[in-house]
């Protein structure tokens, strides 16, 4: 068993890197600026016999190993054996992590080859190659405001809106919050896609103006995440976790306004702190 390195010669990819924010108190106080360290989030493109099998959003840390993990769990391998090496190329898209079979073990998995489905958010559903990665386009409204009072009522308001969470403890919730705080529509689901999903779909059927609110969601804030808001044409998103490198690039790209880190007394502010006033 071996490992070759493509293109990636000048040592390992960072798994995290410093973002600048302010911390922005929802009472009379100046906000506080800094820098945070945002977990890197990568697509990796698995390619096998030079065809791409799938798309996974990951870290850009011991490859190798997840390569033959994802290989085994996923059936296209029953041993370690049958990896002959793993290579790693670096492209302008993404990351290319080419996994060499035994010529037996290549022939049976391009036989049953189908594109899969993402894990938990960390793979992009149906996706087989890095040029299919989803991008929304367009630009925020510009013209919208949020006070920093309406996110703190948001947020205090949103515990109480998660029934099924209150039930079960094993869901997650995305809201969408008029400008004065007050929540408009709540979805919950084990996923939190498929909650930010559901509550989209809410608010397409109602025709809800998307300039006359905000999102919240209680999960960590993936680039997913950011591509969905971003269709619906949100101009602002709050999230409870921490975005990850590529959702605060999405972000700063479509022109939106991400909060993230959001607790009883501070949301912290990645990008598009212009949107936020003091006012009630």
């Amino acid at each position: 068993m071996s490992t070759q390195t493509g293109s990636l010669t000048s040592g390992p990819l960072p798994c995290a890197v410093p973002a600048p924010m302010q911390v922005m108190p929802y009472a009379a106080s100046a906000p506080r600026s800094g820098t945070r360290p945002l977990a890197v989030e990568a697509p990796v493109n698995l390619v096998y016999g030079s065809v791409p099998h799938a798309v996974m959003m990951a870290t850009p840390a011991d490859l190798e190993d997840f390569a033959y993990g994802f290989s085994l769990t996923e059936g296209i391998v029953d041993s370690a054996e049958e990896i002959r090496a793993t290579r790693v190329e670096a492209g302008p898209d993404g990351l290319r992590l080419h996994v060499d079979l035994a010529p037996g073990r290549l022939r049976e998995h391009l036989a049953r080859k189908r594109a899969i489905s993402g894990r938990t958010g960390c793979g992009v559903c149906g996706i087989e190659d890095l040029a299919q990665l989803p991008r929304a386009g367009g630009r925020a409204a510009s013209e919208v405001r949020v006070a920093l009072s309406a996110i703190a009522r948001a947020l205090a308001d949103l515990d109480s809106a998660q029934r099924l969470g209150a039930e079960t403890r094993a869901v997650h919730a995305a809201a969408w919050a008029r400008l004065d705080g007050g929540l408009a529509a709540v979805r919950e689901d084990v996923g939190r896609h498929n909650a930010l999903d559901k509550l989209i779909g809410a608010l397409m059927r109602t025709d809800t103006a998307v300039d006359a609110g905000f999102l919240v969601i209680t999960s960590r804030c993936s680039f997913e995440m950011v591509e969905k808001a971003a269709r619906l044409g949100a101009a602002v998103i709050v999230a409870i976790s921490a975005p990850t490198s590529l959702a605060l690039e999405r972000a700063r790209s479509y022109g939106m306004t991400l909060c993230a880190i959001a607790r009883a007394d501070t949301v912290t502010v990645f990008t598009g702190a212009e949107r936020l006033t003091d006012g009630a």
